[in-house]
């Protein structure tokens, strides 16, 4: 029951982030089919439709990568080298990607700054 519980959580925690993220559905569905570094993701400025809500540099696109990453939404892809800096998406990822069967509702103002809250200020 413990680890239900703990389950359940992670997910609704997961989620929440996944609505105050700036990636688009289409985001997900990608890392979903093919891995993608951040990078790539800024160099997509100009694809249609955007895999983001607004521009975004390769260093911010790192860092929602690793939030992703520590929540269990994605992980980095592995080649003969050992871990790349490519993401995928998780067995967690797609899971909580079943809630929606189109684009991903965003999160209110109040929502996005308790998440800001809770990634940067953990402990609290």
């Amino acid at each position: 029951m413990a680890q239900a519980d703990t389950e359940s959580r992670s997910l609704a925690r997961a989620a929440l982030s996944l609505r105050c993220l700036p990636f688009r559905r289409r985001f997900y569905d990608a890392v979903a089919a093919q891995a993608l570094s951040s990078e790539e993701l800024a160099s997509q400025t100009d694809s249609r439709p955007p895999l983001t809500f607004g521009p975004l540099s390769s260093e911010r696109a790192e860092d929602h990568f690793l939030w992703l990453i520590r929540l269990g939404v994605l992980r980095r892809e592995v080649d003969g080298q050992g871990l790349t800096e490519r993401v995928r998406l998780t067995p967690m990822g797609r899971q909580l990607l079943r809630r929606w069967p189109s684009e991903i509702p965003r999160a209110g103002r109040r929502e996005r700054i308790l998440e800001m809250l809770r990634r940067h200020l953990p402990r609290l």
